[in-house]
């Protein structure tokens, strides 16, 4: 018996057990006891998984892999879930423990992923797995790069991110028409801001969105008092700026409507 990817849920499965093990060795076993694995397709990464002191659990939506995986995994017997992971409520099997997240990520998802994490990082002191590589790389990005875009700020403000190894099409069935990039994320030990939340995804997003423009023109919508203006940091554009400029942008932002 075994699994046919199917095209409209992204798969490619992987089939080259030493980049199945590497993947699950690159998780540091660091602040928690639990990892969930999203997409285990027909189970390459999870026997890795299953053989480290953690409880593995597994959250897939193809139903032919889950049939697969309840014959040929008896010890995820009650561990695996099957959802959609971008619609889960992860507190219905982890409550408020820790855990971590793995996975050769589906392309078509992966950035929603990311997002879905982040709106979790209270829970998830690490995320590592597989994804097309120049959606890695962009991840893990600094300024000055055409690539620094609104993933990277906003992944980097909570997490350190690591690039890890290039993956080639050929481990793949079927094989992906691009290379993919393995990564770790690893939150950090502060990772509160010491600005409005909500108010920092807005300014960066607002800024990425019109890249080319200055920040003086592309965060218009935020009302900013001439004397926040004046500032240079407003004549440069979004990729100019570090992860740290856009904090302290944020929060000079939030003071400036309180001064208002």
């Amino acid at each position: 018996m075994s699994v046919k990817p199917k095209k409209q849920l992204g798969q490619h499965f992987l089939k080259d057990e030493s980049i199945a093990k590497k993947i699950a060795d690159t998780l540091t076993l660091n602040g928690y006891n639990k990892v969930l694995e999203i997409g285990p397709g027909m189970g390459v990464l999870t026997k890795y998984l299953l053989e480290k002191p953690l409880e593995t659990y597994v959250i897939e939506i193809d139903a032919e892999s889950v049939s697969y995986l309840e014959v040929h995994y008896l010890q995820l017997d009650k561990r695996i879930i099957q959802e959609d992971v971008l619609k889960y409520d992860f507190s219905k099997t982890f409550a408020d423990y820790p855990f971590a997240i793995i996975g050769n990520f589906p392309y078509n998802i992966s950035s929603q992923i990311v997002f879905k994490m982040l709106e979790n990082r209270l829970q998830i002191p690490e995320f590592s797995g597989m994804f097309q590589k120049e959606v890695a790389q962009r991840i893990c990005e600094k300024e000055g790069s055409k690539t620094y875009g609104i993933l990277s700020v906003l992944v980097q403000a909570f997490y350190t991110a690591e690039y890890l190894f290039t993956v080639p099409p050929s481990v793949f069935n079927p094989p992906p028409k691009v290379d993919s990039g393995v990564l770790r994320l690893i939150r950090k030990p502060d990772f509160s801001l010491p600005c409005n939340e909500k108010l920092f995804f807005s300014v960066v997003k607002s800024a990425f969105q019109q890249r080319r423009k200055t920040l003086r023109n592309s965060l218009k919508a935020f009302n900013l008092s001439d004397n926040l203006k004046a500032n240079t940091i407003f004549d440069k554009r979004p990729e100019q700026l570090s992860v740290d400029s856009f904090i302290e942008l944020a929060t000079a932002i939030e003071k400036d409507r309180k001064i208002e």
